[in-house]
């Protein structure tokens, strides 16, 4: 039998205030439902006393609290030996069982919230992050926690943080490509990830050793994925004191790739994309000082405690960031 408060401790509770106006929920103790619950079950508040190494006067005075909130009348008829549930006292039983067993799956749940065995999982991410990072992550966190309940985004930063700050999600995965608030959330540092130039795998600069200024390419023709390059990948190319010409509007990353290899234009391709870059397309590194890394974060609500879940989840997000960008598709595509 579990433990059980002390009844003559001074925290114990004592009659309560008696009943309220007809349908009023009376003040009860759970305490009190227990106890009655177990003086039911052994028809003796001696034997229950014993079972909750407490002292028969005890229970008593507990019985009488719970009768007195409940109105005054008897739930139990005090006989020469033991006692017998009153029709009010069979009443009340199935009730008392249903609060004893809600309580007891409410610490179930909360058990399991607090060892990530159970809960939810809303989150997003922007597009490139879910060609390594997000799935790299994702796969180490189901295995511990298989029982965690899983739901995600996709979507460009600012989007993704409306959807955080309104309460749709519980973590977001977005980086400082345009003018997205993020000031306003807070962040939890992933990595800084570098920007490649793709083209043609027949272009004369693909394999030659050293990266290249961005500048180089201001008169290409570019495969963006807007038409402005306010707010994408390119706004890189107007900090290094150029408008890029767009050709194309693509949207999807498997589509850019197709357009390049095609001879149709260059791109920008982030670091965390490269490992999906098709052999017909050559990375050729920037220079840092035209294109310094962009930063990627978890953003999280301000001023909201993270669920176990969450903090799980971030912390594959780190482990899957310390060794995305090493990935041997990465490395590779980097200095084709």
């Amino acid at each position: 039998m579990t433990a059980m408060p002390n009844p003559h401790d001074s925290a114990a509770p004592g009659p309560g205030p008696g009943p309220g106006p007809e349908g009023a929920v009376p003040d009860l103790s759970t305490l009190w439902l227990r106890v009655f619950l177990e003086v039911a079950r052994h028809g003796s508040f001696t034997v229950a006393a014993r079972d909750l190494g407490w002292t028969q006067s005890a229970v008593s005075r507990q019985i009488s609290a719970l009768e007195s909130a409940l109105g005054g009348g008897p739930l139990f008829d005090r006989l020469p030996r033991g006692v017998r549930l009153t029709e009010a006292g069979q009443v009340l039983v199935p009730y008392a069982r249903a609060v004893a067993e809600s309580l007891r799956g409410a610490v179930r749940e909360l058990t399991a919230l607090r060892e990530v065995a159970g809960g939810r999982l809303r989150f997003g991410a922007f597009a490139s992050a879910d060609v390594a990072l997000v799935p790299w992550a994702l796969a180490a966190f189901r295995a511990r926690h298989p029982g965690v309940r899983i739901s995600r985004e996709e979507g460009l930063t600012p989007g993704l943080l409306d959807r955080l700050g309104a309460g749709h999600l519980d973590l977001a995965v977005v980086s400082t490509t345009g003018e997205a608030p993020l000031e306003a959330y807070t962040l939890h540092h992933l990595l800084d990830e570098p920007l490649y130039v793709a083209v043609p795998a027949g272009h004369p600069l693909a394999g030659r050793p050293g990266p290249v200024r961005l500048r180089r390419f201001a008169d290409a023709d570019w495969v963006s994925g807007g038409p402005r390059p306010e707010g994408t990948l390119l706004d890189a190319a107007l900090r290094a004191g150029f408008r890029p010409r767009v050709a194309h509007v693509v949207a999807e990353w498997t589509a850019k790739q197709g357009y390049v290899a095609a001879g149709l234009g260059v791109a920008l391709v982030p670091a965390l994309a490269a490992a999906s870059v098709r052999p017909d397309v050559a990375l050729l590194p920037l220079c840092a000082r035209d294109t310094p890394a962009r930063a990627v974060y978890a953003a999280t609500a301000p001023g909201h405690s993270l669920s176990p879940a969450a903090r799980a989840f971030l912390g594959a997000l780190r482990e899957a960031a310390a060794t995305v960008l090493e990935a041997p598709g990465a490395t590779g595509a980097a200095g084709a």
